[in-house]
């Protein structure tokens, strides 16, 4: 069995493979280091813990993870909170940045005696529609390398080789929502006890809790903007004021170490199998960062497709590995719509003339009117902003 990518996908399907007595190995492009400090989202929903916690992969998020259960919403007609953990199935996230669970998936696969090809690119794989198909790699002074495997599992991300390698005639659909955000991530304690989504005329901004001195906030940019054209000067003044920090009260500013522009793009491969190529993670589908669900979908996904491959490969038994790509692909289209209806309540719909709707604005305003005053859709926000 092939990996290709270490991430939350490609690590947690090859502990649970490696734990049954499947051989595989893990190609990663990227070097051990890299992985460490390679700063992603971090909020795990109740069931990806309960996952990890399943497989004994959860003793670090349990002892560094910071439970989280409220976010406050900053409109120009007033602010509100929303406690979700006391709504519909009393839920919360578990606040753990990515790059410390692959730091704990990392340790757990290598303490067990597992394969991982640090520096190693997968560029294609060739005979996917047979019994034994061909991962092209190259090695990490440029050495061409090859593996043969009865599966090559994809979880190298959207413009990994596993994509690059979809046979013709695969569906990709593709949704651009036409709005960009500015990524920071800054030396700081968070300013809120609370995920904060602030709603401005002049574009989102949203303030998330990293940990207790790294604070990670967005705002929204407009599409082909460089990260270098934000110095700190505006960074703070654009936070302060669609943050609205004359009302509520000052941020904590601290140094801006890192800067990205995310482009809010959407897609999804039907199906997730291709012969003997899976795809699982960010392979599989890429939803916005506007509700946290990629890294979750990618922990479900993995459990998934190594209780399928198990039973197919130990024990002949190829029903799930044959239902895989459906059951994941139920769970992936209910996060892009919540994820979708997320875009929609923070932005303005992007217009042609550049100029916000007012029919757009109105909506939108309803929609914050109706999670502020009505319980049920509290209830309905609850279950599918933790859930999956």
């Amino acid at each position: 069995m092939v990996v290709l990518g270490a991430g939350p996908a490609g690590l947690v399907l090859a502990n649970l493979l490696h734990r049954a007595g499947i051989d595989c190995v893990v190609l990663e492009r990227a070097d051990r280091a890299r992985l460490h400090s390679r700063a992603r989202a971090g909020f795990l929903a109740e069931n990806t813990v309960r996952i990890l916690d399943r497989h004994g992969l959860a003793d670090g998020l349990r002892r560094h993870g910071r439970p989280h259960a409220t976010c406050e919403f900053r409109t120009d007609d007033g602010s509100f909170r929303l406690d979700y953990a006391r709504l519909a199935r009393g839920e919360r996230h578990t606040v753990y940045p990515q790059q410390y669970l692959v730091a704990d998936l990392l340790t757990a696969f290598l303490d067990a005696g597992g394969q991982i090809r640090f520096g190693t690119e997968a560029l294609r794989v060739l005979d996917a529609d047979g019994d034994r198909p061909t991962v092209e790699a190259r090695g990490p002074d440029g050495e061409p390398l090859r593996w043969r495997a009865r599966y090559v599992a994809g979880c190298d991300g959207r413009h990994g080789a596993a994509r690059r390698s979809l046979p013709p005639g695969t569906v990709v659909h593709r949704h651009d929502h036409g709005l960009s955000w500015l990524g920071l991530l800054v030396e700081a304690p968070p300013s809120l006890d609370a995920v904060g989504y602030a709603v401005h005329e002049r574009g989102f901004a949203g303030h998330m809790a990293r940990t207790s001195d790294i604070t990670r906030y967005y705002l929204q940019c407009e599409r082909g903007t460089a990260p270098e054209d934000w110095g700190e000067d505006r960074v703070w003044h654009e936070l302060d004021l669609r943050m609205r920090a004359a009302e509520h009260g000052p941020l904590h500013r601290g140094s801006v170490v890192a800067r990205t522009v995310v482009d809010l793009e959407s897609d999804v491969v039907e199906p997730l199998r291709h012969g003997s190529l899976l795809l699982a993670g960010d392979a599989a589908s890429m939803p916005t960062p506007s509700a946290a669900k990629g890294a979750n979908l990618a922990v479900l996904e993995a459990e998934l497709l190594a209780a399928a491959l198990v039973d197919e490969l130990a024990h002949g038994d190829g029903r799930a590995l044959a239902d895989y790509s459906r059951r994941c692909l139920e769970h992936i289209w209910r996060a892009m719509e919540f994820s979708h209806w997320m875009v929609r309540l923070l932005h303005a719909a992007p217009t042609p003339q550049g100029v916000p709707s007012g029919f757009d604005a109105g909506l939108r305003r309803a929609r914050l009117e109706a999670l502020r005053t009505s319980r049920a859709q509290q209830d309905w926000f609850a279950e599918n902003y933790v859930g999956l």
